[in-house]
């Protein structure tokens, strides 16, 4: 008995969660920035500032119709025709402007009969073109370094003449220790989010050794489900401190309390609990916010939420960030669980509110913030 507790893995304390993203923010550094397509690179971030060419070069219409000077036009009206001197040029959408046009004119701004024109409306300089440069300003970067990269985004690139973009990629090895359907359900979900936030998710059979897994150079950083508590076949804390820097065992989260976090030199290791709550909370705190860093995505960078009002209070531990599902009514949202999530509380829940560590929690009519599950 005496040789079994002392293998035991033991919290000596709770490290609060501003200490833990803290080090994250001073220790995890940017990946090496790589080239892609970019048809690929939906979900990167910008490694640099995404700059373009003035677009376009040339005057354009943006409809079909007359191509005009305004000041021709000046005072006509559907009752007052205004002769025109220089009959306007018929012109489509893209085409570049005759150099004595500054505008052009509906179809039925203007009568023509026996080659003889007539404007039935004052044109303002400019309507209908887009000028020279209006799509773009080469001097504005049209997304910035740190920003993920959006399918709209990849649109307005191509379009704008970009075919390639630096952008950083993290490369994150996820590990669920056990075979267990649940550890394997957490295991892809952190997989597949990674992924939906650019990131390259390599998802490792559960019959890897951890050590192995520690001391590969394939990964910017890694994942670990499972084994970190105080079980009889909990060791992977055990195993990362052998073999790595331990830095944090124990966060002051709940659910997952008993995350770990460490470094293999400049790599992160994160070790999340073997329950699917538990692992998704750890992630949504700590894990994001690791991947970001290696994204060189900053801290400040807006995650989507909606503010909806409590229904019901939410009772919190002080010194406890806790993560609580909470269902939509109407225009009212009820918590439905919190310290332990159970499986049907993440699926009949809409989103998720985080109490922060200094609060005793939400009172009824409160304001939240609700961000949505992965």
């Amino acid at each position: 008995m005496a040789a079994a507790s002392e293998t035991l893995q033991t919290i000596s304390k709770l490290t609060p969660l501003s200490e833990v993203t803290a080090m994250v923010d001073l220790r995890v550094k940017p990946v090496t920035p790589r080239t892609l397509d970019v048809a690929a690179a939906a979900g990167r971030a910008l490694a640099v500032d995404a700059m373009g060419a003035a677009r376009p070069s040339s005057s354009l219409a943006l409809v079909d119709g007359w191509a005009l000077a305004a000041d021709a036009t000046l005072g006509a009206g559907p009752y007052a025709p205004m002769p025109l001197i220089h009959p306007p040029q018929r012109i489509e959408t893209g085409q570049v402007l005759p150099p004595d046009a500054d505008s052009v004119a509906s179809l039925d701004a203007v009568k023509i009969t026996n080659g003889f024109a007539e404007a039935l409306a004052t044109i303002n300089p400019g309507d209908g073109v887009l000028p020279a440069g209006g799509d773009n300003d080469p001097d504005i970067p049209l997304r910035r370094a740190g920003e993920r990269l959006r399918m709209t985004d990849l649109a307005a690139f191509t379009a704008v003449g970009l075919s390639r973009i630096a952008v950083r990629e993290p490369r994150i090895r996820v590990l669920p220790l056990r075979g267990t359907t649940i550890v394997g359900a957490a295991a892809r979900l952190l997989a597949s989010d990674i992924e939906r936030r650019g990131g390259a998710a390599k998802l490792d059979d559960p019959a890897r050794d951890l050590g192995t897994v520690l001391a590969s150079e394939s990964a910017d950083a890694i994942v670990v489900i499972g084994g970190t508590g105080s079980g009889r076949n909990d060791t992977s804390v055990h195993t990362m401190a052998r073999d790595c820097e331990l830095a944090v065992h124990g966060m002051a989260i709940a659910p997952g309390e008993t995350a770990a976090l460490g470094f293999a030199g400049p790599r992160p290791l994160l070790l999340l609990p073997g329950r699917l709550d538990a692992a998704l909370s750890v992630w949504l705190a700590v894990g994001r916010r690791i991947q970001d860093r290696l994204a060189g995505v900053p801290g400040g960078e807006r995650q989507p939420y909606r503010i909806l009002t409590l229904s019901r209070k939410i009772s919190s531990t002080v010194g406890l960030v806790e993560i609580v599902p909470v269902r939509r009514v109407q225009d009212t949202v009820e918590p439905l669980a919190s310290k332990y999530l159970p499986l049907s509380a993440l699926t009949r829940s809409d989103g998720w509110v985080m109490v922060p560590a200094e609060s005793e929690g939400y009172a009824e009519g409160s304001a939240v913030q609700v961000r949505p599950w992965p």
